[in-house]
C-alpha cells in the first residue's frame, strides 16, 4: 500500500537565481528554440485541455497498473491511478489540492510537499514561453552528455523555491531529462531523475510517450502513454472532489 501511495505522490512531477547578464540572452535563446520544438507559441497557447493515458510498471515491486492525467488550463490537474483493484485520485482545482486516500477510505487535503507538487503539475502549458510570468528562472549551468547526446543544463527555480535541473538535447531542444531532490520518508532527502524519450507529434505538439523514473539510481517505474488527446473540453467538475 505504501508504494503505491508513493507512487502516487511522485506522479506530479510530470514538467532559478537570477541570470547573469553574459548568460540572459543564450537562455532566452534556449527556452525560445525549446518552445519551437514543443510546438511553438501559436501551438502552445492553443492548447486548452489534455489528457495523457498510459500503462505503468513498477519493476522491483512487481506491480503494474494504468494511470491517466488530466490538464485544464490555466491552472487544473488530475490525476487517476489504477494499480492492485485500488484506484487512487490526486486533484487540483485551481485552489484546493485532494486526494483520495484508500487507508482512510476518505477524501482528503494532500500535505504540504504533495500540494506544492501538484500545483507546480498545474502550472499552464504556455510558463515555457513566458517563465517569469509565472515565477520560474533559469541558469544556465553548462553543459553534460546524456546517453551519448550533448545537452544544455538548466537550473529551473519555481516560485516556491523548489528547483530542478533540465537536460536540454542540444541538436532537438526537447527536454530529454531532469534531476531534483524531495523528502522522503523520515526527512530523507531521494534523488529523482526523470528520462524523457519516445517523442511523438499530437495535434502539433511534440509529447514524451515514455517517461523513467529512478530513486536514488534504481528504477522505481516506468510510464508509457498509449493515447494523448488535446482540447476535448474537459469539465470544471473533473477536477473536483467532494468530501
Amino acid at each position: 500500500m505504501k508504494r503505491i501511495l508513493a507512487f502516487s505522490v511522485l506522479m506530479v512531477f510530470l514538467m532559478t537565481l537570477p541570470v547573469s547578464p553574459g548568460f540572459a540572452q543564450s537562455i532566452n535563446r534556449i527556452l525560445k528554440r525549446m518552445s519551437d520544438a514543443q510546438g511553438g507559441r501559436k501551438t502552445i497557447e492553443s492548447i486548452k485541455d489534455m489528457t495523457m493515458i498510459g500503462g505503468v510498471e513498477m519493476p522491483q515491486q512487481g506491480i503494474s497498473g494504468t494511470v491517466t492525467i488530466y490538464k485544464k488550463e490555466p491552472d487544473k490537474s488530475r490525476i487517476d491511478l489504477d494499480a492492485m483493484g485500488m484506484v487512487i485520485i490526486q486533484v487540483y482545482d485551481g485552489q484546493t489540492a485532494l486526494w483520495t486516500n484508500p487507508q482512510a477510505g476518505d477524501i482528503e487535503e494532500m500535505d504540504e510537499q504533495q500540494a506544492a507538487s501538484m500545483i507546480r503539475q498545474s502550472l499552464p502549458m504556455t510558463a515555457i514561453i513566458d517563465p517569469e510570468k509565472h515565477g520560474i528562472t533559469f541558469t544556465y549551468k553548462g553543459k553534460e552528455t546524456v546517453d551519448g547526446k550533448e545537452c544544455f543544463m538548466l537550473e529551473q527555480v519555481y516560485r516556491d523555491g523548489y528547483r530542478m535541473i533540465r537536460y536540454v538535447d542540444s541538436d532537438t531542444y526537447l527536454s530529454v531529462k531532469s534531476r531534483s531532490t524531495i523528502t522522503g520518508p523520515g526527512g530523507s532527502e531521494i534523488q529523482v531523475e526523470q528520462v524523457m524519450s519516445d517523442f511523438r507529434k499530437v495535434d502539433g505538439m511534440t509529447m514524451a510517450y515514455s517517461v523513467t523514473t529512478i530513486y536514488n539510481g534504481s528504477v522505481f517505474n516506468e510510464i508509457r502513454f498509449k493515447e494523448v488527446k488535446f482540447n476535448t473540453g474537459l469539465e470544471d467538475s473533473l477536477f473536483q472532489l467532494k468530501k
